[in-house]
This record gives structure tokens, C-alpha cells and sequence, in this order.
């Protein structure tokens, strides 16, 4: 009877072991991340941003509860993430985890309070998709964070993902101690000053805007609430602009809007102007935030609206952070017909594809404060860590090569995306582009380094597929798909890079005999399969018209991404020094080519400047002679022969594809951030299966169908006969 029992009484501890288990794994805190890439453990950045805490810093968390997957996985790795940051950061970093879901009980005035608590932090509920019952349903769930640092606060609004959550957190958390050093470092406060004129109180009903008379109690509310967490850096002021003379004056200044309106005798309303307008100031710099907006709808006119208060401390904390210098400064040629950080206007209103780089610039401000150059009337600052200049097509002068030239001298990194053609589209936006091949002078600095771009597009067979309308598939021949032996994953900023797209991309070609390979190290990124051609000459991307080779000898390889490291010589060593001249008088019109200014700032006023190389030195306007640097310091040069891969429609506005992790991380490395690249590098996740042969396939796909079954029955089998053999041996020891 025992015996019987025993076997019951087995399965009954067995089961007490299991539950008494997970009851301890819910309160101590264990993980063994067997991944590859270690993607449920801390990075090196994420444990030296917790390490370096110097004040308190705090975590709170608003997560609505029993949301179906994967939103409940997503609050479990939070939580498990969140207790590895506080075990590496030790009595400095706390988190909790507040509940905000509305319960029947107790709980639901603090529920109540908890919601309160998270709109007061800017943290509002999102809408997301269940299925329940066979039914797509909507639901509205709080998942965000605030994080709390002394007086400053940083929030994600939205953690839906668990993809790239370390690298929000501890970017963030990073972003909160250099602010506290810019802050500490500040020697004078950020003057804000609000112009609103009271004389719009009269008109306000008339607009629409019956909130007016209380915006400037609502402004100066938002400055003293940036004040109460980033330590009094605003001084506000409110001006009344009462006479039409100071109007234009400041309007003109600071591109205030201005209103003005006729005498209205049967509204009791005399004729008047004003204008509201918020500008903050600090050292040399300045900038204006509108406060009231004008739209012309069809049908019903014109309508007004008046700024949210809740974006305009979004927008007034972002702009104090960029003038106090909070991030690494970077900078962004702005000229010679490169690309633009905003979108392109100009081909949208065309009606064309915009090659505008928005994008890009919202993924790389938030690590970095861009500082856009003009070369036509600025030097490159010294201290840049790094210029990126992205498809330069109008030629540069010798002074102006001079000085990317003695930049690079002076260890600033280059970024360099080209393109060996420029499209232009024909008048009126009708047939087919040209291609016009681009040589701005910059191409001969960059074969002096070792670089050279060869005037031509690469296809490739394994290309991007596009599925029209009408159905079928097309291959996208100048949009090859890179993987596998096309990407090196040696360099760390480039691991687990598995997949990329680029588009409409020239080769490149080491010219070896200008590279010092003791000094020099160049290193391959990407490139093209063996199945690639070139198009040169007559350019034509039509896909109706494209083909491969017939031949194929005709195919091959083809470089598209390199980086050289080391110490370069100048190109103008044993060279005439160029010289900056300026002429005699200013124009006063805005150059063709001036920087867009973003954020609605007005665009600044160039000045007529002329530049000559050395033998024109008698000219009139020449300035003192220039100091030429013959040896760089070690420094980085990265070339791309893909700038379509910096632009809209290649990137996405999170960041999490491997283009723009590709493109982030490339920035990183040249700035010295290889640990904040391997973090992010660490949550790819595209594995692209490697090509095989349809006989391959087919062999996979019948082992995985009858193989595996018929591997168990022979397991099975080999088990069978081992115990008929063992009972057989205990048998023959017992037989007498």
C-alpha cells in the first residue's frame, strides 16, 4: 500500500517545489539572459549612466493593469529592467509603480489620485487595439514614465515596446545629468520676454479666441513652472506693445505675428493693431515662439488658434536646453545646395517626392545639439567632434575646402554622404530627370584622403521588390537590399546590423596610393552582392526600362560605405594657403543660398563675400594670412555613397530600424559614443534568412515534416531495446 502511495506523494512535493519557486522568483530578483547579444541585461552605457548618479534620482511609473499581451509582458520587463538599474545605481535610484486602473474597493481613490498625479506630469492615457472575443476592440491605458531628478523631469508618455526601452531610459537618464551640469555651469539666465499687446482683448471674441485676455497669466505660469525644475534659468518679462512704430521694430526683429484691424463703430471697436509673441535670449542667440496662429480654410476663412500651454513648455524647455548646450554639439554644413534638416517645401509644393531630412534631424537632436554652418559667411567653429555634410552639389571655393580641410587637422570627424549625381527635374515637373554628374572640389579632398567615388549608380539582383496596384512584383534594381557578407558586423557600432536598404547609391574605390596604411586604417562597411552592375553615362531609373546583364561576367561586387581612421596629412601641405577676401559693400539681399533657419526664425542676411586662392593675395578686403596645420590629429573620415539613405522615406521617426540604427550609430562612433551604439545595437532583432536553392528547401522542408517524427521513433526504439537488454543482463545474474 505504501508503494502505491509513493508515487502521489512524489508528484504532490513536486508540485509544492514548482509553486513555492515562482512564489520566491516574483520577490527575488534572478535572471540568466542566455540571449547572443544580451538584450535582457544591462548595457555598459546604462550601468555607467546609473553609476555616475551624484542626487537622487527617481523613477515613476504609470501603468494601467491586466492589459492583454504584449502589453503585460511589456510592464514585466519594465519592472525587471527597472530593479537591474536600481541593483547597479544602489541607494540613489528608486522606482514605483503606481495604479492608475480604475477597480471596484479601496482602490479607487487612490486609482483616481495616481491618474491625477500622471496628467500633472504630462503623462496622458493612449489608445490601443485588443481582440477579445473574436473582436477587434480599443482601450485606453495609461504606459508611461516620469523621470525625476532633483528639480528635472524627463517623461516618456508611451512605453508600448520593449524594443529600445533601455536605450529610452538611459538616454534620458543621461540627458538629466548633463543637464544638471549645464545648469550648474550657467552664468547668466535666459531672458524671456512676452510681447502681447492688450489691445487684442477687444478683438479676441471676434476671432474666436475668448482665452486671450488670460494668456499671459497662462504664460507666465509655464515659466514658472520650468523655473521650479530647472533652477530659475528663466528671468520673464511682459511688454505691452502699444504703439504701431514698436510693432513694426519688434515685429521685424523677432518675425512676430502682427494683426491689425479696421474700426468696427456697431461692436464699439476702434481700428488697432497688436501682436503676441514669445523670445527667449541668451549670449547671442535668440528665438521666437509664436503665440497665435492663422489658417485659411476653404469655405469657412480664416481661423485663429492660440498656443497649447502644455506644447509650449515642451517647446521652451526644448529650446533652453539646445542654448544651454545640454548635448554634444555637432555640426551640419547648411549650404552648397545640401540636403535640408526640415522638409523640402519647395518639392512639395512642386509635387514632388520631398528630399528633406526631418527625421534625421528629430532622431539626432535628441542626442545632439546641431549646429548648421555656412561656409559662405562662417568658419567651421573649432571643438566640433564632428561635420556632417550630406550631398553638397554647388562647388567650393579653395578657402572654403581650406577650412573642412584644416578641420579635420584639428581632429573634427567627417561625416560625409554624397551622391555622384544631381537630379533636375524638368520645367513644370513634366519627363523624365536628368542627371547631372556633381563635382563641387570636395571630391579631390577626399581622394587625397584615400576615398573616390566613382560617377556611376550600383543595381543589384537582390534588390528591393515592389508590389504595385495592379499586382505582379517589380524589383527595384537601384535599391539593393544589403545583408549578410554585404555588411561588416566586425567594428562594434556595427553588430548585429543584419539587413539595410539603400537607394540610388554610387560605388566608392579606395585610391590606395594616397592612404598610409602605418597611419591609416581603412575599413570596409558596406557593399553590394556579386550580383551587382553598374549604370553610368546615360542615367535613366526607370524601373519599366531596367534589366540585368545577360552575362554574368558582367556582375560584381561594389563598395558603398568605407571608414578611414588615423592621422591625415592636409591636402593643402606644400600648397598655397588660400585666403578669405571680402568685398567692398553689402548687398542687403538674402543669398540665394542662405541656411534655412528652422522653427519659423526668420532666415538671416548674407553678406557679398568673394574668396581667392593665395596668388590673389594684393586684392583689395584680404584678411590676415591663415596658419596651415600639415598633420591631423587622430581623427575619423566616414563616406557613404547612398545620401538618399538620410532622407524621410528611408528612416522612421522611433529609430528602430536598422537604417537608422545604422546611421545613429555611425554618428556615435564618430563622436566617441561606441557604448551608446552597442546599446541600441543590441535590440535588432532582423535575422534575414541566409539563400539557398530550391532542392535545399525542399530537403529542409521534408526533414522538418519526416524527419523529426521518424528521429523520435528511432529514439524511442534505441530506449526500448536498452531496457530489454538491461531487464535481460538483471535476469541472466539471477538465473541459476
Amino acid at each position: 500500500m505504501g508503494n502505491l502511495k509513493e508515487p502521489y506523494i512524489k508528484f504532490i512535493l513536486y508540485i509544492a517545489v514548482i509553486v513555492l519557486v515562482n512564489i520566491v522568483g516574483l520577490t527575488l530578483f534572478f535572471r540568466a539572459d542566455l540571449t547572443r547579444n544580451q538584450i535582457f541585461s544591462l548595457s555598459e552605457a546604462s550601468k555607467e549612466a546609473v553609476s555616475t548618479l551624484s542626487e537622487p534620482l527617481s523613477v515613476k511609473v504609470f501603468f494601467s493593469k491586466n492589459l492583454p499581451a504584449p502589453h503585460n509582458n511589456t510592464e514585466r520587463y519594465l519592472r525587471d529592467l527597472l530593479e537591474e538599474y536600481a541593483t547597479r545605481a544602489g541607494r540613489l535610484f528608486n522606482y514605483s509603480f503606481y495604479n492608475v486602473s480604475s477597480e471596484e474597493g479601496d482602490l479607487r481613490a487612490s486609482a483616481g489620485e495616481n491618474r491625477e498625479m500622471a496628467r500633472s506630469y504630462g503623462i496622458s492615457p493612449i489608445q490601443i487595439r485588443i481582440m477579445e472575443n473574436d473582436e477587434l476592440k480599443f482601450q485606453n491605458a495609461f504606459m508611461g514614465l516620469v523621470i525625476i531628478h532633483g528639480d528635472l523631469i524627463e517623461k516618456i508618455n508611451a512605453v508600448t515596446a520593449t524594443d529600445g526601452l533601455e536605450y529610452q531610459l538611459t538616454t534620458a537618464i543621461e540627458k538629466l545629468n548633463n543637464k544638471v551640469s549645464a545648469l550648474l555651469r550657467v552664468q547668466e539666465k535666459i531672458q524671456a520676454t512676452l510681447y502681447l499687446s492688450s489691445s487684442l482683448n477687444t478683438i479676441a471674441p471676434l476671432i474666436g479666441l475668448d482665452n486671450l485676455p488670460g494668456l499671459a497669466d497662462a504664460v507666465e505660469k509655464t515659466i514658472a513652472d520650468i523655473n521650479a525644475r530647472s533652477r530659475g534659468i528663466l528671468d520673464f518679462a511682459h511688454t505691452d506693445i502699444s504703439d504701431r512704430q514698436t510693432l513694426n521694430e519688434i515685429g521685424d526683429k523677432y518675425d512676430l505675428m502682427a494683426l491689425s484691424w479696421p474700426a468696427m463703430p456697431e461692436k464699439n471697436i476702434q481700428a488697432g493693431h497688436g501682436a503676441a509673441g514669445l523670445v527667449l535670449e541668451y549670449k547671442d542667440q535668440s528665438t521666437s515662439l509664436p503665440l497665435l496662429s492663422a489658417m485659411d480654410l476653404p469655405i469657412i476663412g480664416t481661423t485663429y488658434q492660440m498656443a497649447d500651454p502644455d506644447s509650449l513648455k515642451e517647446e521652451i524647455t526644448g529650446i533652453m536646453e539646445k542654448m544651454i548646450g545640454i548635448n554634444m554639439d555637432i555640426g551640419f554644413l547648411a549650404d552648397h545646395g545640401t540636403h535640408t534638416l526640415g522638409p523640402d517645401r519647395m518639392a512639395m509644393m512642386q509635387g514632388q517626392q520631398g528630399g528633406g531630412m526631418q527625421v534625421f534631424n528629430n532622431l539626432l537632436s535628441s542626442r545632439y545639439n546641431i549646429r548648421q554652418i555656412t561656409l559662405k559667411d562662417q568658419d567651421i567653429p573649432e571643438g566640433l567632434n564632428c561635420l556632417i555634410i550630406a550631398k553638397p552639389t554647388e562647388p567650393f571655393s579653395a578657402y572654403e575646402l581650406f577650412q573642412i580641410d584644416q578641420a579635420l587637422m584639428r581632429g573634427t570627424n567627417i561625416a560625409f554622404f554624397g551622391d555622384a549625381f544631381q537630379e533636375l527635374m524638368p520645367r513644370g515637373g513634366m519627363g523624365m530627370p536628368q542627371y547631372k554628374p556633381i563635382d563641387t572640389g570636395l571630391e579631390k579632398l577626399l581622394a587625397h584622403y584615400g576615398i573616390s567615388m566613382r560617377p556611376a549608380y550600383v543595381l543589384d539582383k537582390n534588390a528591393y521588390k515592389h508590389q504595385p496596384r495592379e499586382g505582379g512584383e517589380q524589383i527595384v534594381y537601384f535599391a539593393p537590399m544589403l545583408k549578410e557578407k554585404s555588411i561588416n558586423n566586425t567594428p562594434d557600432f556595427m553588430k548585429n546590423i543584419k539587413g539595410l536598404i539603400a537607394m540610388q547609391a554610387s560605388p566608392l574605390k579606395l585610391v590606395s596610393g594616397n592612404i598610409d596604411t602605418s597611419r591609416v586604417t581603412a575599413t570596409k562597411l558596406l557593399g553590394t552582392s556579386d550580383e551587382s552592375w553598374l549604370m553610368q553615362g546615360n542615367i535613366n531609373l526607370n524601373p519599366m526600362f531596367l534589366s540585368p546583364p545577360e552575362s554574368a561576367e558582367e556582375m560584381n561586387t561594389y563598395d558603398l560605405a568605407y571608414i578611414l581612421e588615423g592621422t591625415f596629412t592636409s591636402y593643402f601641405k606644400d600648397k598655397p594657403v588660400p585666403q578669405k577676401e571680402i568685398g567692398d559693400t553689402d548687398t542687403g539681399e538674402p543669398s540665394e543660398q542662405g541656411s534655412e533657419i528652422q522653427n519659423g526664425i526668420q532666415a538671416e542676411k548674407d553678406t557679398t563675400i568673394t574668396r581667392t586662392d593665395q596668388d590673389q593675395t594684393t586684392a583689395r578686403g584680404v584678411v590676415a594670412q591663415n596658419r596651415l596645420v600639415e598633420t591631423s590629429k587622430p581623427a575619423k573620415i566616414f563616406v557613404l555613397g547612398c545620401s538618399q539613405m538620410l532622407q524621410d522615406n528611408m528612416l522612421d521617426p522611433e529609430g528602430r530600424t536598422t537604417n537608422a540604427t545604422f546611421i545613429l550609430n555611425t554618428i556615435d562612433h564618430l563622436n566617441g559614443r561606441d557604448n551608446i551604439a552597442a546599446m541600441r545595437s543590441k535590440q535588432q532583432t532582423l535575422n534575414p534568412l541566409a539563400p539557398t536553392t530550391p532542392v535545399m528547401r525542399g530537403m529542409i522542408k521534408a526533414f522538418n515534416i519526416a524527419g523529426l517524427p521518424v528521429l523520435v521513433i528511432l529514439f524511442g526504439l534505441g530506449v526500448w531495446a536498452a531496457r530489454k537488454a538491461k531487464k535481460k543482463k538483471i535476469s541472466n545474474m539471477f538465473t541459476v
